[in-house]
């Protein structure tokens, strides 16, 4: 608490609530990857094939969908501070539990509570994110996604080393769960305060508002591209690649997506947001395609690092974006459109399963070509119904 205290000193309260902030990015980044790194672990350890590890990964997202009533009951009941504290409690629980679990079944309940706390997390930190950034004069949501990323980074570095050591699952995801929930709690009294909106917080059911559908949409595929690199990748590298630090190809995915959002602020003002939707598309389709075409270390290597870096950018253009909602709160329409990301992340990880498990793991990564270039007419879309609305 001293070292985050010496940071902090001297700062204006922007400041040191950006800061603040940035941590539980950082720490939810490095969970979610401890999480992902250990895939493969859990698919041994259990005998999984590939289409019973896409049915296990099914509980993530059926879980957080369970959540979208109740994060749309927190952001209109509290600041988001207050849920984002409670449910980071819960996500570092969950993590905890899945390194303990011995069965099937407490393996899908510890899965459960952890997608279902993340749910709540993420909506919480993207609402102050959205709100932090209007105190500010340049755009630095996309910063606070590379500091996930960075967070992602760490952790899989982190989980590589535990890996090579031969540490157990159960104490290293018990250990990273003890560590960030104590930098979490000490970190809490410098979040943003009273930044609940006092309009837009309830619902209204009918016909989709355009503009929120087509947001909802590139966040799906966004979601399915995403969620399946993170989900497959390790596999993909120890069975495809045949590597035996298999968290490699996640690794520098997750390097380069903190290189891409580090950078997409400034990538958006010199080039637009338009472009930037149509760069990151054909970077993702030209990544994957050569991971398919060359299955051989450094072919696959370079292509996940193409993918990391055309994915980045998806997610905090379009947060940002949602917060220019005339019809909904920054909250409301985060947990709306990252309702449709639970469906990307329904679909995705567990259709790649499916067809690895019918197919070939090489085949199945066809759907992030798919995903990839559906990003193209969607996101022309949005800005055409943008430019009609001027």
């Amino acid at each position: 608490m001293a070292i985050f205290a010496f940071f902090v000193t001297g700062m204006d309260v922007k400041g040191k609530q950006r800061i603040t902030l940035s941590i539980y990015f950082f720490l939810s980044g490095f969970c979610f990857a401890t999480w992902a790194s250990r895939i493969p672990t859990i698919k041994t350890n259990f005998d999984f094939n590939e289409a019973e590890l896409g049915s296990l990964l099914l509980a993530m997202p059926i879980s957080s969908l369970v959540g979208l009533p109740i994060s749309g009951w927190l952001v209109s009941r509290f600041d988001s501070r207050i849920p984002l504290l409670v449910s980071f409690f819960f996500f570092s629980l969950g993590l905890t539990a899945i390194g303990l679990a011995k069965t099937p079944f407490m393996l899908v309940a510890a899965i459960c509570l952890f997608s279902f706390s993340m749910r709540i997390l993420n909506i919480a930190m993207n609402t102050q994110a959205i709100t932090l950034q209007k105190l500010f004069n340049r755009k630095i949501n996309g910063s606070f996604h590379g500091i996930w990323s960075t967070g992602g980074i760490a952790g899989v570095g982190f989980s590589s080393l535990l890996v090579k050591l031969q540490v157990s699952m159960a104490v290293h995801l018990m250990a990273v769960s003890l560590v960030v929930l104590l930098v979490a709690i000490m970190a809490f009294k410098l979040l943003l305060r009273n930044d609940r909106s006092p309009y837009g917080n309830k619902l209204i059911i009918g016909k989709p508002d355009p503009f929120i559908l087509n947001l909802g949409i590139l966040i799906f595929f966004a979601a399915l591209c995403e969620g399946g690199m993170y989900d497959w990748s390790g596999v993909y590298f120890k069975e495809v690649i045949q590597v035996e630090v298999f968290t490699l190809g996640y690794l520098v995915f997750m390097i380069f997506m903190a290189l891409s959002r580090f950078f997409s602020d400034f990538i958006i003002d010199r080039i637009g947001v338009e472009k930037t939707y149509l760069l990151s598309a054909l970077m993702i389709v030209f990544g994957v395609l050569v991971i398919i075409v060359f299955p051989f270390f450094w072919p696959a290597m370079i292509g996940f690092c193409i993918v990391g870096f055309g994915a980045a950018s998806i997610f905090p253009m379009t947060m940002t974006l949602a917060g220019t909602s005339k019809k909904y709160s920054a909250g409301m329409v985060i947990s709306i459109i990252g309702t449709y990301g639970i469906l990307g992340m329904f679909i995705g990880p567990p259709l790649i399963g499916y067809l690895a498990h019918a197919f070939d793991l090489r085949i199945s990564f066809i759907l992030f070509i798919f995903a990839g270039l559906m990003l193209i007419p969607v996101s022309q879309l949005l800005f055409r119904y943008q430019k009609n609305q001027e």
